[in-house]
């Protein structure tokens, strides 16, 4: 019994045969274990070197383009500043009140009026003297020589109706008129054929349905020929005494450039600027304004260094600025020239204006 007991059981070839193979299988696994884990450590190590997306070189953002130097915005410039005071003063006139100069930007009607108004009574305190610069001493003479003044200076017009009025002195003289002794004495004036067709066309109407009179009504005086709302406003404001809007050329150009209107016809710019002053002003405004246009708010080169109303102007700064340079710009009495009017008012001589020379005088 003892010798039952001590002895083992001997494991069968199979039995050892499956030991052996259990053994590389732990083995195998363990080998799996490590490979796995050196694996993650690769995996890791990759992860730490590699960025987690990198950018595919043409992909690449392009640098922000240089802007070329003509194409960048210039910084803002500031406006002009305008002068306190006014350089171009004529003799025994007083100069502009000192005004802080401010660019006028959506302005409020009450704003615009009062602008408007300003400007006009520091005009008229330039311009005391401001008058027609036709010469006439009748209504039908100053019809005449205003039809004549279109496309030429109301200088050319003075110098040439002299002739004109010593030979045809009344409506019936110059409706009975040979054309061609009319058209040599109005050649100088330009477009001489067609404004003699005029002149002797309105002076028979003036004949035939008033009686030798011009009529003192805007609805009669369009009716003649060559006659058109600009003339017939001269005619009644300066022969009459009726107050009305003369929109010549300079007046045009100085209402826009004060931002008084945006219109470009005249009808409406007629209407436009009368809203803003009293009926009874606009004979004179329309003087003050046009003088102001032949005498230094010229159409290329506004005198801006010599303007009396520069603080008020929107536009100050278009023109020359600088003050003695300005001065050489400014025309006819403001520039020590001879006027317009042969036979100018005597308040206009006070002041310091000279008469023009006849045509031909040296």
């Amino acid at each position: 019994m003892k010798k039952s007991a001590e002895k083992k059981p001997t494991p069968t070839k199979k039995t050892a045969s499956a030991a052996k193979t259990t053994a590389p299988v732990k083995k195998t696994a363990a080998a799996t274990k490590k490979t796995a884990g050196a694996a993650k450590k690769t995996a890791s190590a990759t992860k730490k070197t590699t960025p987690a997306k990198q950018t595919t070189p043409a992909k690449k953002a392009a640098p922000a383009k240089r802007t070329p130097l003509a194409k960048r915005t210039a910084p803002a410039k500031k406006p002009p500043v305008a002068p306190k005071k006014a350089t171009a003063a004529v003799k025994g006139v007083a100069p502009a009140k000192t005004v802080t100069a401010k660019p006028v930007r959506e302005e409020s009607r009450t704003a615009l009026v009062r602008r408007a108004r300003r400007i006009d009574r520091e005009l008229a305190e330039v311009y005391p003297y401001a008058h027609p610069e036709l010469d006439f001493e009748n209504p039908f003479q100053l019809v005449v020589a205003t039809v004549l003044s279109a496309q030429t200076t109301d200088l050319r017009v003075n110098q040439t109706t002299p002739a004109l009025f010593a030979k045809y002195p009344t409506p019936e003289d110059l409706a009975a008129a040979v054309p061609e002794e009319v058209e040599e004495i109005l050649r100088p004036t330009g477009f001489f054929r067609a404004k003699t067709k005029s002149v002797i066309g309105l002076s028979k109407a003036l004949a035939e349905d008033f009686g030798g009179e011009v009529p003192g009504r805007l609805e009669d005086l369009v009716k003649l020929p060559g006659v058109g709302r600009k003339t017939a406003f001269v005619v009644l404001g300066n022969a009459f005494g009726r107050p009305g809007i003369t929109v010549d050329t300079h007046f045009q150009r100085l209402v826009r450039r004060w931002q008084w209107t945006a219109e470009t016809d005249p009808d409406k710019i007629e209407a436009a600027v009368g809203a803003l002053f009293p009926k009874s002003d606009w004979t004179d405004l329309s003087h003050h304004v046009i003088w102001h246009g032949r005498r230094i708010c010229h159409a290329r080169k506004p005198a801006c260094g010599a303007c009396p109303i520069a603080p008020l102007c929107p536009a100050y700064g278009e023109g020359e600025t600088d003050p003695e340079k300005a001065k050489k710009l400014l025309k006819y009495e403001k520039g020590g020239l001879p006027g317009q009017r042969l036979k100018p008012p005597r308040a206009y001589l006070d002041a310091g204006g000279k008469p023009a020379p006849p045509l031909g005088a040296g």
